[in-house]
């Protein structure tokens, strides 16, 4: 039998009692804590949080419980701000001692009990809440960073530079699916980090901070922050890139997605503790390794101890969070952590923009149309959320209505050629609110990714650069690409590219081949109309990418607003190779933050602004209202528009009494009458005289002002 197997008596509540008194001179009460292996008990006293006492498993080496002792000493002095547990000697000095606890020696220490709930249990788990632990894991590792403790020199199964040690225990995984998960998980910790090992910096790290050993502040702190972590048990001299994928393995359990929850403990972290680009590339391979160990060391746990819950307790989010991740491209992972820690996300992107640039300058990029666009007059539309052009009415960005208001004013502007921003957040995409499968909480795609050219139907497409024919597909889904083609490019230094072209022709596909090449200016495709095109009004969907992730003809058009930076990096602005005239775009809309410094500048402070992280709500639909990237608030808080946002009928008599009339009432006007007699009819007598204000504000003041004078009395 193994040491850490024998099986000690739990400690009584009396025995816990009784050692906090003879040892440390405390009256107190007892009560125990979950512990794997060893016996925790937390002691309260009539002050204070109170304290944690530790009676280790008998097999417990003493070396290690003297490493958390250094380490936790040695944060309480370069660290003091943190809230982390704080080691309490012994009323004879001694931070760590030997007692007899029912006739075995067990080593006992104690600590302050730092008060939190368990990030398990604290919902829902926020960006602010994920990145403060990720920043509270770094300014640990920062503080750790000149400590050394000889018992940190230790061979752990959590290591995950010792991670290959599950390849011999894959046989007991049950099921092929989930035994090839993890396979494929070990064939890119082959490939990828163990080459990489001796580069990665080390360090003593806390190598646990599992969401059982994370706490969380109060409640009725806002933004609720990650305050503490607890049980050192697993620390030890390891990878420090390990830290924060430890962590954010945790984090993305339960989560619906994954990747967001760990990049903003990436991001947190990297805020306290930068990573290096080495450390940055590995971080989606050890955050799939570490979730592999843990389902593997359970699967041989639940054969030992197939009774016991402790140590199976994160098995099935585990597994869930393997799975959610398995459909994650592992460059775009990469992507994801650069961008949230503020680098640029493709370590190519500035690169390849310099080159295209170059290219444009010395005339080496063929106009996409059969006109240039650099010189042939456009109109630039806005088809963004707050559009004044298709304004609030879904029904405006339906093909049918679309089609022709675009088309009327690009004659009206006597222009060949209108064009739809790039990183625009529309609307457009909003129409029916939520499709198949969606739910209201999801966020729906609204950025715009490339550029769109509205021209006739059967315009001729021009590759701008040589290239070769790359995915030819043709995406029958609403709202898609429909015919589409893509071609690859390479820079001078051979780095690939992309350039996407979709709603063509269905007779396109027709006249090109896979792995064809094509010089630049020459004809491609053709622009299509509905419905083949995909159903959308006649255009060009021009799109720059420079990793395509091999997703083919399924690379996204349209990204979420939350992932806009990530995105837009990936697929910059394609005018570098169009060559459209800055001035002809409108300025960019201000950001919230733009808007409320302005708001700020400018108007009274008695204006009071809702909310920690203010709305800019732009548009107004029925029961919902939209903020600058699209995202729907159904609106159950403004008290005004009784009716609905936007009533058409509403609008319309609006609209027609503002294109007559708009005046006030010192002079005389039949509606206003008419429109007091239908108010009073609906009242019981002797109510039948109506005073008109602007607001419920109004009203009340008006209102306690007639009380006044009615009653003579001042006070209500």
């Amino acid at each position: 039998m193994r040491p850490e197997d024998q099986v000690v008596p739990p400690l009584a509540d009396l025995e816990a009692v009784r050692l906090a008194r003879e040892r440390y001179g405390l009256e107190v009460r007892a009560r125990p804590l979950p512990g794997e292996y060893d016996a925790n008990v937390h002691l309260t006293t009539d002050e204070g949080p109170g304290f944690v006492l530790k009676v280790m498993h008998p097999s417990r080496d003493r070396g290690l419980v003297e490493l958390q002792c250094a380490a936790l000493a040695h944060l309480a002095e370069r660290a003091p701000h943190l809230a982390l547990p704080r080691v309490c000697p012994t009323t004879t000095g001694e931070r760590v001692e030997v007692v007899d606890v029912e006739g075995v020696p067990r080593l006992t220490w104690m600590l302050t009990f730092v008060p939190g709930t368990v990030l398990a249990r604290a919902r829902p788990h926020t960006p602010e809440l994920l990145t403060s632990l990720g920043r509270l894991l770094g300014e640990m590792d920062a503080a750790l960073a000149d400590f050394a403790h000889p018992a940190a020199e230790r061979e752990l199964k959590w290591d995950l530079a010792r991670a290959g040690w599950i390849r011999d225990h894959l046989g007991e995984i049950e099921g092929t699916a989930r035994r090839a998960l993890v396979e494929r998980v070990l064939e890119r910790y082959d490939a990828e980090v163990e080459p990489a090992l001796p580069r990665l910096r080390r360090g003593v790290i806390h190598g646990d901070a599992n969401d059982h050993n994370a706490l969380v502040g109060a409640p009725r702190a806002q933004p609720r922050e990650v305050v503490s972590v607890v049980d050192f048990g697993d620390m030890h001299r390891g990878l420090l890139v390990a830290e924060p994928a430890v962590a954010a393995a945790y984090a993305v359990m339960g989560e619906q997605d994954p990747l967001a929850a760990a990049t903003r403990v990436v991001a947190g972290y990297h805020q306290a503790a930068p990573l290096d680009e080495a450390e940055m590339a590995l971080l989606f391979p050890l955050i799939e390794t570490r979730l592999a160990v843990s389902v593997v060391n359970s699967a041989r746990v639940k054969r030992q101890k197939p009774d016991d819950p402790y140590v199976t307790i994160s098995e099935a989010p585990a597994w869930d969070a393997l799975e959610r991740l398995a459909s994650v491209h592992p460059r775009l992972a990469h992507y994801a952590f650069r961008d949230a820690c503020g680098l640029e996300a493709s370590p190519h992107g500035v690169a390849l923009g310099r080159w295209l640039r170059g290219q444009a300058e010395r005339e080496r990029v063929a106009p996409v149309l059969d006109v240039d666009l650099r010189t042939t007059p456009s109109l630039v539309f806005d088809l963004g959320v707050g559009s004044l052009f298709l304004g609030a009415d879904p029904a405006e960005a339906e093909t049918e209505t679309l089609t022709p208001k675009v088309f009327g004013e690009m004659k009206k502007a006597g222009v060949r050629v209108g064009v739809g921003r790039y990183d625009e957040a529309r609307g457009i995409y909003l129409s029916g609110l939520f499709g198949a499968g969606e739910r209201p909480t999801d966020e729906r795609r609204t950025v715009h990714l490339g550029i769109d050219l509205f021209v006739r139907p059967g315009s001729p497409i021009h590759a701008p650069l040589d290239g070769r024919v790359h995915v030819l597909a043709h995406n029958t889904a609403p709202q898609d690409y429909g015919p589409l083609v893509i071609l690859r490019h390479e820079t001078g230094e051979g780095t690939p590219f992309f350039t996407l072209y979709g709603h063509l022709t269905e007779d396109t596909l027709d006249g090109l081949e896979v792995g064809q090449e094509v010089a630049a200016g020459t004809e491609i495709a053709r622009v299509g109309a509905p419905p083949t095109n995909g159903g959308w009004t006649p255009h060009l969907h021009f799109q720059l990418i420079l990793d395509l992730l091999e997703k083919g003809a399924d690379y996204p058009g349209v990204a979420c607003a939350s992932q806009r930076r990530l995105w837009t990096a990936l697929s910059p602005d394609p005018n570098v190779l169009l060559g459209i005239p800055r001035e002809r775009f409108p300025e960019e809309s201000p950001t919230p933050e733009e808007t409320l410094a302005g708001r700020r500048g400018h108007l009274g402070p008695s204006l009071s602004v809702s909310y920690r992280r203010p709305l800019k709500i732009v548009r107004g639909w029925r029961q919902y209202l939209y903020d600058d990237t699209g995202r729907a608030f159904l609106d159950v808080y403004n008290n005004v528009p009784l009716v609905g946002h936007s009533h058409p009928r509403v609008v319309r008599a609006a609209r027609e009494q503002l294109a007559l009339l708009n005046t006030n009432t010192r002079y005389l006007h039949d509606n206003v009458v008419r429109y007091a007699e239908r108010l009073a009819a609906l009242l019981p007598d002797p109510l039948r005289v109506c005073v008109l204000l602007n607001s419920g504000s109004e009203a009340n003041e008006l209102a306690l002002r007639m009380a006044r004078a009615h009653t003579g009395l001042e006070d209500v």
